[in-house]
């Protein structure tokens, strides 16, 4: 009888199962199949593993393998018997096996869908989360190999393992039976086991940036003995900054007598330090960073920053050196800022971490600053400084990232840890590209629901030595996916820092009203046209005159915030002269007075760059109590997995106030910018209210899921990827409740004359060619054809006008009631993952791009938004006396195509054009499908960091 670790060579090794993984302390492993070379990592893996734990893994005292165990255990077929192993610096830490059952002897045809599974961690590194990450890897080898169901036995005293099973997320079913405690398990995955995957990458990852950014000690690599050169630069900004752990400058051409640089601490290798270390920042050229990198590894580093350029930046070679880079380091569990980093600053008093370029450590705040590219870095560091006023509070920095290529930690990384940093309110990045967007979509709308996320994307290509998916997405696109996800997406590096500055000062309106009053009538008149620019709702601005003192103001100010239909105030201010005029002290002090009567409404202040206000307004507190909470009563934020709900204004608007600061108001040079960063916040409000009610996915009981899914796989069968017919498109959408009007071919005037009859007239006669479709503008479209004389005129001279039938390919369709035009799309994208899109039909929209997308799956708030969010809505709604069309019917539609996209990530591509919505009801007139096999999708997957 032919075993499975027989046929071991008939598999070939599956590299597509090997992954990198952050485990629950923030550190590293690599997870790959285990083969016949690895007899000797595992008995020496097996030596390490103390007696209890080999005790619990086989029932019985083994105190070594036996060399039929090692063969067993290292030969394969990756089939029905797998064996996964978690490593770091090339050794075993951990193993996990399946076998299935009741394989030998069956037909290779008939696989079972059951396997019993067991785990072996080494003891050292028990607790760090390494038997979840193996679980979650092992079930998605064990679901590619037809695999359905695991079952394990485990002593009832190896509480351990059993919480790895029993917290996993999966259905299950557990039993006792003769003093062993067996669990079986589903392994299709569920909603609780994607929260519980989600919930550890989100701690693991958070954990492992929190590790680079607050270490206990840093080494320097590459400090010249001279002054000068980025080595001594970066230990120098150390220095000044004044770091609170250890300090040490390391450089191979040290002499041996030298023992310090600079009163630090000099060695000549990191293996020379005593002690462990943290952070390295390197800082030599690239051809020398493998042999550091080998030393920090040895030594227990736990990550890095690597400064030298030379990586994927500078071609085909720099980009296999910077792949090289990355699996070296994380062979050695170590994560990586960089190459071509700028580096990292940590303004806590508990950590003051400069190890970057920046030659002044920023002032502590509550702002965190993610930027790819290091000069863009620079100019946010500076602009906050300017804008700041010298005063150290919210207008400062929490914590800042410049990752340069980001071969490693990447900006989802940082959203990762800032989502729960209780140091960071409001996150402001800039990218010049995103290399996951589904995942980044999927992190940024859970954090925006916690603190406000302002993003400039870039919109040209990538950056050389950044990986980045392939999108087929327009830039505008992925810009208005970020928006649903909660992104506050801005243009430039000045408004990002607009409007970062307003959401860590002031609370988040409550909606679009804006009073506005000041001292300058046409300063006031350009607020207020900004405003109706911006979509606000702006009432007459009040002129106070030049003559108004710091009491006008004031009082202006508090009748203002008083007023219940006012929802934010704008400040206009220009320099007064004569007498009584209030000097910028004084004016600041009294608009902080003011604005501190009504602390749940935004205060923002336009002002003329000749004086000095926007420094006294920084500098000037207003007498709220320091310290104050993001929630109103005094109560200290919660951590984002436990934030109660945040309590709403008189409109049901979060009133979010930063925390630990006193209320700052911000002060713009124009009024266009302090207008546009106002309208930001508004909408990032409105966002935070619909995101506390998203809506449902509506079930819909004439859906045939299974019978689609049956149809699906019949076609697919035929090749790897095939545009549907129009009776297959037909029948595929009649099963999720979408109906397409009949058009019956017309390839003579005769078989045209019989199509209408068998439809009944009136009816539309429409050429089909692709250069003509939907083109009644050209004259493919004939309209309300009454009768066979009209439908027979039609047809001469629609092959007059363009050519023959074979060429025009005529249908003949009955015609809808009338309506509004409209074209419903939706594609999975390979790297933002399946959208769907909605617009009116017609070469204006397409012109003007007023289309509107969502992520799917959509929920009924979503598809509501999406067909009132284009510009052209107000036609479906009966704009100048027009009657409104049946949009409930028209929400129905999207949904049931997100569905059908959803259910089915096989369909690939979905077009409906022309829908006609009507009074009453929809008639979908044409429709196309594209089938395709689905692109991967690693965010249903094990947890795994990106491939290098």
């Amino acid at each position: 009888m032919q075993t499975s670790a027989d046929r071991h060579d008939r598999h070939e090794y599956p590299a597509h199962w090997e992954a990198d993984v952050v485990l629950r302390d923030g550190g590293t492993a690599r997870v790959r199949p285990i083969t016949v070379d690895d007899a000797d990592r595992l008995v020496s893996f097996y030596e390490q593993v103390s007696d209890e734990s080999k005790y619990y893994r086989f029932f019985a005292p083994y105190p070594r393998l036996s060399a039929k165990d090692v063969r067993r255990f290292t030969h394969h077929d990756f089939v029905d018997r797998v064996g996964l192993a978690a490593t770091i610096g090339g050794e075993f830490i951990a193993t996990v096996r399946y076998d299935r059952i009741g394989t030998d002897g069956m037909p290779a045809s008939a696989p079972a869908d059951e396997a019993e599974v067991a785990f072996l961690v080494q003891d050292a590194h028990q607790g760090r989360g390494v038997a979840s990450a193996l679980l979650e890897h092992v079930a998605a080898v064990a679901r590619e190999r037809g695999i359905r169901r695991f079952a394990a036995e485990v002593l009832p005293a190896n509480t351990k393992m059993i919480k790895v099973f029993t917290d996993a997320g999966y259905t299950q079913k557990r039993s006792f039976e003769d003093g062993v405690v067996r669990l079986e398990f589903d392994l299709e995955p569920t909603d609780r086991s994607l929260a519980v995957q989600r919930a550890r990458e989100q701690r693991a990852e958070g954990r492992s940036v929190r590790r680079l950014l607050a270490p206990g000690s840093v080494a320097v690599v590459g400090v010249g003995r001279a002054a000068g050169g980025v080595g001594r630069s970066v230990l120098g900004n150390l220095r000044e900054a004044g770091f609170t752990g250890r300090l040490h400058a390391v450089n191979r051409a040290f002499p041996e007598e030298l023992k310090e640089v600079d009163g630090v601490p000099a060695h000549r290798s990191v293996r020379e330090i005593d002690g462990p270390v943290d952070l390295v920042v390197v800082a030599v050229p690239a051809e020398h960073v493998p042999q550091v990198v080998a030393e920090c590894g040895e030594h227990g580093v736990q990550g890095l920053v690597v400064l030298a350029a030379g990586y994927a930046e500078s071609g085909p070679e720099g980009r296999e050196r910077q792949r090289e880079l990355v699996r070296q380091a994380r062979s050695y569990g170590m994560r990586i800022i960089g190459p071509n980093a700028f580096g990292i600053i940590n303004t806590s008093e508990e950590v003051r971490l400069n190890a970057s370029l920046a030659p002044e450590m920023p002032r502590p705040g509550r702002i965190g600053i993610f930027a790819q590219s290091g000069a863009i870095g620079i100019a946010l560091l500076s602009r906050l400084h300017r804008r700041g006023g010298g005063v150290t509070g919210v207008t400062g920095v929490s914590t800042f990232v410049s990752s340069g290529n980001r071969a490693d930690v990447s900006g989802n990384d940082v959203i990762q840890y800032w989502y729960d940093d209780p140091d960071t309110d409001v996150v402001l990045m800039y990218l010049e590209s995103i290399g996951n967007p589904r995942k980044f979509t999927r992190l940024a709308r859970r954090t925006g629901a916690a603190k406000p996320l302002v993003v400039v994307q870039g919109a040209g290509a990538a950056p050389p030595g950044h990986a980045v998916r392939a999108t087929r997405l327009p830039h505008a696109t992925v810009s208005a996916l970020l928006r649903q996800a909660g992104v506050i997406r801005v243009d430039t590096i000045t408004e990002l820092v607009d409007a970062g500055l307003l959401l860590a000062r002031q609370p988040l309106p409550a909606g679009p009203r804006v009073a506005i009053l000041g001292n300058s009538e046409s300063l006031g008149v350009l607020t207020y046209d900004a405003c109706l620019s911006e979509g606000l709702r702006p009432s007459r601005p009040l002129d106070l005159t030049t003559a108004a003192t710091a009491d006008d103001f004031h009082a202006a100010l508090s009748r203002a915030l008083a007023d219940e239909t006012c929802d934010a105030v704008v400040v206009t201010a220009i320099p007064a002269i004569g007498e009584g005029s209030p000097d910028d002290a004084e004016l600041a002090a009294a608009l902080h007075s003011a604005a501190a009567t009504t602390p749940g409404k935004p205060v923002l202040v336009v002002h003329v760059e000749l004086g000095g206000l926007a420094e006294a307004l920084s500098a000037a507190t207003s007498t709220a109590p320091q310290g104050g909470a993001r929630t109103p009563g005094g109560t200290p934020p919660a951590r984002p997995a436990e934030r109660p709900p945040v309590p709403a204004g008189a409109d049901g608007a979060a009133s979010v106030v930063p925390q630990n600061c006193s209320r700052l108001i911000p002060a713009y040079p124009a009024a266009e910018r302090a207008v546009r960063a106002l309208a930001e916040a508004v909408k990032y409000a409105q966002w935070r209210r619909e995101a506390a009610e998203p809506g449902r996915v509506p079930e819909y009981e004439d859906i045939a899921e299974k019978g689609a899914a049956e149809l699906i796989r019949g076609l697919l069968a035929r090749g790897q990827g095939l545009t549907l017919g129009a009776e297959e498109t037909c029948e595929l959408l009649g099963m999720y409740g979408i109906d397409v009007r009949r058009a019956l071919p017309a390839p003579s005037p005769d078989a045209a004359a019989d199509a209408a009859r068998t439809l009944g007239y009136p009816v539309a006669l429409k050429a089909t060619a692709p250069h003509l479709r939907h083109r009644a503008d050209l004259g493919g479209v004939r309209l309300d054809l009454a009768d066979e004389e009209q439908l027979l005129r039609a047809y001469a001279e629609l092959t007059e006008l363009f050519g023959q039938p074979e060429q025009l390919r005529p249908v003949v369709q009955a015609m809808a009631p009338r309506g509004v035009d409209t074209v419903v799309r939706a594609v999975i994208d390979p790297a933002a993952g399946a959208v769907l899109s909605f617009g009116l039909a017609g070469a204006a929209s397409q012109l003007l791009d007023d289309t509107a997308h969502r992520l799917v799956p959509v929920t009924d708030r979503e598809a509501t938004s999406l067909v009132r969010s284009i510009r052209t809505a107000p036609l479906l709604f009966g704009w100048r006396g027009s009657k409104p069309v049946d949009t409930p019917a028209l929400e129905e539609l999207l949904l049931r195509v997100s569905r059908l996209v959803d259910d089915h990530p096989e369909v690939v591509a979905v077009t409906l054009e022309p829908v006609v919505v009507a009074p009453h009801g929809v008639s979908v007139l044409g429709a196309t499908l594209r089938l395709a096999p689905p692109p991967a999708r690693d965010d249903l997957g094990p947890r795994t960091l990106p491939a290098y």
